[in-house]
């Protein structure tokens, strides 16, 4: 299997470029030229995600191989539409791999949480919101994509690392055992880890960019 695949999701106002792949490289842009650019230019960024599972070796360049019409979600800033080959079931093999660099992304947004500053600066993408403001939202958006999933959890429940925990492995038995039977959810399978993994890696890098981190008076 190739690992370039990227799939563009285009609005009037906004477009998502997925790398199919590598679940949580997915960037946005004005155009889907746009977003192609951007994806490219968070290679080094998503690096740092795959070295956690020992994956150093990105692609170069990409294959779009599906285009899909956006919607108002996509131009709010979601990839809001799955793709065509997202129906496809996956190999034990492959279920394997994307499972664990959805591990690996949520690895990455824990060790982000952990150093950056409280007071985050102020900016377009999401106000004011502090850092425990953004980590109760990734949790609460955890919770939700699986409910689909029948994994369950208690609204505003996944607030320790116990917690969290526990809830993350339900999460990827849920995945193995949807793939195996080969029985999709609200939305297809690969689509929930690409969504949650994009998600969980778009707060982390938001709180990157606006760490405060030494310069608090």
């Amino acid at each position: 299997m190739s690992f370039n695949r990227v799939m563009l999701e285009v609005a009037p106002k906004k477009s998502f470029a997925s790398a199919l792949d590598w679940p949580g490289w997915s960037r946005s842009g004005k155009t889907a030229e746009d977003a192609l650019i951007v994806l490219a230019d968070y290679t080094s960024r998503y690096q740092l995600v795959t070295e956690i599972v020992g994956v150093t070796d990105l692609p170069e360049s990409f294959d779009v191989v599906e285009t899909v019409g956006g919607d108002g979600a996509t131009e709010y800033g979601v990839p809001h539409i799955p793709a065509a080959i997202e129906q496809e079931f996956m190999t034990p093999e492959e279920c394997e791999r994307q499972l664990a660099l959805l591990q690996a992304c949520w690895t990455y947004f824990d060790d982000v949480s952990g150093r950056v500053s409280e007071e985050l600066r102020k900016g377009p993408r999401g106000g004011g919101r502090n850092r425990s403001v953004i980590i109760d939202h990734v949790h609460e958006a955890e919770r939700y994509y699986v409910t689909q999933l029948g994994v369950k959890a208690k609204k505003d429940s996944l607030v320790t690392p116990e917690a969290i925990a526990a809830h993350r492995e339900a999460t990827l038995a849920a995945l193995r055992d949807h793939n195996q039977r080969q029985e999709h959810a609200r939305w297809p399978l690969r689509y929930i880890i690409r969504r949650a993994a994009w998600h969980v890696l778009d707060h982390a890098w938001e709180m990157e960019d606006k760490d405060l981190t030494g310069q608090e008076s």
